[in-house]
């Protein structure tokens, strides 16, 4: 059962980048495009994927749910670990997998914020330097 827990926990934690790029892709990505003068290339993007429209819709519950999967790694990283992690593990700060877990968790963190950044404060941050 232990292993069963360990293996769901690993996963879990290899889930969160996915969930974050999908913030990325929904949100954050269409924005910077636009920004950047590309918005043939956004239109371009929602025509060949159509579900990236109905995804930006939904874009409250695409950032709750990848916020939720940080917390519930970052709980299963750091604060669960002294209960369940033995020498030799995956969870334990030596193990060359778990180093990776845990650069792949923080880098999607920053991948969120930027994400967030992009989707909920470019346009005020936007509007309040042009006045």
């Amino acid at each position: 059962m232990r292993k069963v827990f360990g293996r769901w926990r690993e996963s879990l934690i290899g889930a969160t980048p996915i969930a974050v790029l999908g913030t990325l892709v929904c949100c954050a990505l269409p924005i910077a495009l636009v920004s950047l003068g590309a918005g043939s290339a956004v239109a371009t993007l929602v025509s060949t994927f159509p579900w990236l429209a109905a995804l930006s819709r939904q874009k409250e519950w695409v950032f709750a749910f990848a916020a939720l999967m940080l917390i519930s790694g970052y709980w299963i990283l750091y604060r669960s670990r002294a209960a369940a992690c033995q020498p030799g593990g995956v969870c334990h700060p030596s193990h060359p997998a778990g180093r990776w877990l845990r650069r792949a968790y923080w880098g999607s963190v920053v991948a969120y914020a930027l994400g967030f950044l992009a989707a909920y404060l470019s346009l005020p941050l936007v509007r309040l330097v042009s006045g």
